[in-house]
């Protein structure tokens, strides 16, 4: 194996990464497929039927976090009537602060980002003209 070896062998190292990581949810949807699949399993009821909301989204508590599933994928929980079986269930939400607060991260990421790109920019072109100054000297100077 020459050169190209490590480095071939790197490549389908890391493709079995991603293939490993891809395969986990492909499983998860798999898995959610044969449960809505179950007679058995109950769907909530707001998939099905029209709801009023009893509860606007508010944050978990920390015993709800621990016994009421619908928590753990935002943290926040809204409650549910819904119309025609009378039934109260919870429903994840998210929340409007929540939202504000990811995407102002996202944009002061963004700025920050902005600011080191051009900040490296600036350096190379100041490299890049340098270079070009000294070779117009180096070129005059054989003349």
């Amino acid at each position: 194996m020459g050169p190209a070896g490590p480095r071939r062998r790197a490549l389908c190292a890391v493709l079995g990464l991603l293939l490993c990581g891809l395969r986990p949810a492909a499983a998860m949807a798999a898995g959610d497929e044969r449960r809505s699949a179950s007679p058995v399993a109950a769907t909530a009821c707001w998939r099905v039927e029209d709801f009023v909301v009893a509860q606007e989204c508010g944050p978990c508590s920390g015993f709800q976090m621990k016994t009421v599933p619908e928590c753990s994928p935002t943290g926040f929980v809204e409650r549910i009537n819904c119309a025609g079986s009378k039934r109260a269930e919870f429903k994840s939400c998210r929340s409007a602060r929540m939202e504000a607060r990811a995407f102002w991260r996202f944009v002061g990421a963004m700025l920050g980002l902005a600011a080191v790109s051009g900040l490296l920019v600036l350096s190379r072109q100041r490299v890049l003209d340098r270079k070009a100054l000294e070779k117009v000297r180096k070129q005059m100077e054989s003349i």
